[in-house]
């Protein structure tokens, strides 16, 4: 997981801020698919949804046929099976509730490192932060 950028309001950007932040990541998501060794054919567009400059969810179709999900904005980069989740909505879910478990890992493996607590914690807040996105029926409404 790769770390976030400066949070703003969806309201505060300007056309060309919201095109600029999209298209940075994109970018970063398929440098991210990259590095993990994942090449992609296609973005599934249709399936994808972005609230800038809060979070984008990426649906990515790679070389061998596969769909993976992937997620970047004001949160951990992150990826998963397409198999995973049936819409963008349900991906944010299903990071959300991924971070909580894996900060749950953490924190129990972190034996007082105040390190491994912090990573934890910030996983934390960052699911709960995107369960908020995730139950905001208008955020989703307006970016159907």
């Amino acid at each position: 997981m790769a770390e976030p950028s400066t949070p703003q309001s969806p309201d505060q950007l300007t056309d060309e801020q919201r095109t600029t932040w999209v298209r940075e990541h994109f970018q970063a998501a398929n440098k991210f698919l990259a590095e993990q060794g994942i090449i992609t054919e296609r973005v599934l567009t249709k399936e994808s949804r972005y609230i800038a400059p809060i979070v984008a969810v990426w649906k990515f179709q790679t070389q061998d046929k596969k769909e993976v999900w992937v997620i970047n904005g004001d949160v951990p980069t992150d990826l998963a099976a397409g198999k995973n989740a049936k819409d963008a909505r349900d991906a944010t879910r299903h990071f959300s509730l991924q971070w909580q478990v894996k900060a749950e890992v953490v924190a129990h493996q972190a034996q007082g490192d105040r390190q491994q607590l912090n990573y934890a914690n910030y996983l934390v807040n960052r699911a709960e932060q995107l369960y908020d996105v995730f139950e905001d029926e208008k955020l989703w409404q307006q970016h159907a």
